[in-house]
């Protein structure tokens, strides 16, 4: 059975899993798992868990590209090795790379660590930017957003409405709103 997978990084990006699971079934992709959420977080990827969980002996599990299944070659070499143990392969469309042969196996290893490196290299020059514009007095860094709706959070909270309600009408983290309320100035004297 040929299983997708589809990933993007945040919600804003929803025009980016439609194309994923577009080209998934157009390889004939039967059954797609796909989410958004951010590679990084490992733990909430539940849709990936749920796709090793579903695969089979003799199944091969399809993503568009190596970075929509793994952040590192050596997350990738992780998964591999779990689709592997399961008598699965592993396809990546962008690269032609099936891991039912070797040459595929080999190929995804090496392509994986160039894209680790390749990403280590855009960090470090982005660090150097962020530097370089610090000292010039350019950048100040991302504004907060949950603090400046502070007196929003508070007003709401007072009235009533639960940090998470809070959250979810003014476009914030939930934590950000509880933080808002824990330190907002006791009035009740």
């Amino acid at each position: 059975m040929l299983i997708g997978y589809a990933r993007t990084s945040t919600f804003d990006q929803a025009a980016g899993l439609d194309a994923q699971v577009r080209d998934l079934i157009a390889v004939g992709v039967e059954k797609v798992f796909s989410e958004q959420v951010s590679s990084v977080d490992r733990d909430r990827r539940v849709k990936l868990a749920e796709a090793l969980d579903f695969i089979r002996e003799g199944d091969t599990l399809i993503v568009t590209k190596p970075d929509r299944l793994a952040r590192s070659s050596a997350h990738l070499h992780e998964l591999l090795e779990r689709i592997t143990a399961k008598g699965a392969a592993l396809r990546v469309l962008s690269m032609g790379l099936d891991t039912g042969t070797a040459t595929g196996k080999l190929l995804l290893s090496v392509m994986g660590a160039v894209a680790e490196f390749e990403r280590e290299v855009m960090l470090e020059r982005q660090r150097e930017g962020i530097a370089r514009a610090k000292a010039q007095g350019k950048y100040r860094g991302r504004q907060p957003t949950a603090r400046a709706q502070a007196t929003a959070v508070i007003d709401l909270f007072r009235q009533g409405v639960t940090p998470t309600e809070i959250a979810k009408r003014l476009g914030i983290g939930r934590a950000s709103a509880y933080r808002i309320v824990k330190d907002m100035p006791n009035t009740a004297g």
